[in-house]
């Protein structure tokens, strides 16, 4: 890949960041892991409390892509797969026919993901995964790009169904949204001062719907030496056999990461450096994804649970102790 290319595309998904915080005041590290899942064909799981901005980012990113469409799914207790996928429907003299659900849309926004039952993100996770829907004896591939970002309140609120670790493996992300510092609030209420709209922001298209495939393509040509290979092998390892690396915490894991941890951490590092400008991988690219990557993925004994251990802590010692070499 040439460097002409290699900062043309790096300029253009800078553009797209600069859009989004015309909207979104702070939250740099949440844009960029977002901005990372699209173009690496992924899906993203934001978690954090009402009000810290997690429908307007993925409204804004929507608004930057030229001929994007965008759906919204608000989850509840009542909703049912047909509300999401689509149903069949019959008419007097057309037949049956189907009626296409909110998941055809290249930007899908799926809001409080755990207020749903599982029978129900069972259904949208499944299209996630196959990118394509069964409506009747029909099945239609859903547009490309196709891009889920799914919201969910922390899992000590009521109501709430807790996502199945094997479902939330599907995302590649999962980011928590903390929130916003005491300079950035200030902003935020000068932003604010009547309720505005998200056109009155005035965000361009930066990109059309083309480009972004272009790029997601474009993601897994970036170089990835047998050494970052075996780096990455050697951090999932950490989360099955922390013993082997004097991972002090690794007391408290129950199950490691799988295979897919490996695939992704690797994308989502070849997504990093594309960002960076560069057509090759580094270390500090798969450091910089590892949270991102492994924080669902990790499962925690009960006594780490009861001890109040977090996943980030476990993980921050794997990446202190795992050497590059």
């Amino acid at each position: 890949m040439e460097k002409r290319e290699l900062k043309l595309i790096s300029e253009k998904i800078e553009k797209i960041k600069k859009e989004v915080k015309k909207v979104i005041v702070g939250q740099e590290k949440i844009i960029d892991s977002v901005i990372k899942c699209l173009i690496c064909n992924g899906h993203v799981l934001l978690e954090g409390v009402p009000g810290v901005a997690k429908t307007l980012l993925i409204r804004s990113l929507a608004q930057t892509i030229k001929g994007a469409k965008f759906s919204r799914i608000q989850f509840t207790p009542d909703l049912l797969p047909g509300d999401i996928t689509g149903v069949t429907i019959y008419e007097k003299g057309k037949g049956f026919y189907a009626m296409k659900g909110p998941i055809f849309a290249n930007f899908v926004l799926a809001d409080e993901i755990n207020r749903a039952p599982p029978k129900v993100q069972s259904a949208m996770l499944q299209a996630m995964q196959e990118r394509q829907v069964t409506i009747g004896k029909e099945t239609f591939d859903l547009p490309k790009p196709f891009f889920v970002l799914a919201t969910q309140n922390p899992l000590e609120q009521k109501g709430v169904y807790p996502l199945p670790e094997a479902q939330v493996d599907r995302f590649l992300f999962k980011c928590i949204v903390e929130y916003p510092k005491r300079i950035e609030e200030r902003i935020i209420i000068e932003q604010n001062v009547e309720v505005r709209k998200l056109e009155d922001f005035n965000l361009k298209k930066v990109l059309e719907l083309k480009e972004i495939l272009e790029i997601q393509a474009l993601v897994k040509s970036i170089f990835l030496s047998d050494q970052i290979k075996r780096y990455i092998v050697k951090l999932v390892d950490a989360t099955r056999y922390p013993s082997k690396y004097k991972i002090e915490k690794g007391k408290y894991i129950q199950w490691g990461a799988s295979p897919r941890a490996s695939i992704y951490l690797a994308l989502a590092a070849r997504a990093t450096a594309l960002m960076k400008g560069r057509d090759y991988v580094i270390p500090e690219d798969v450091r910089e994804v590892s949270h991102d990557v492994l924080r669902h993925r990790i499962i925690l004994t009960y006594e780490g649970k009861a001890r109040e251990i977090r996943t980030e802590e476990v993980i921050d010692e794997i990446v202190e102790k795992v050497p590059v070499l």
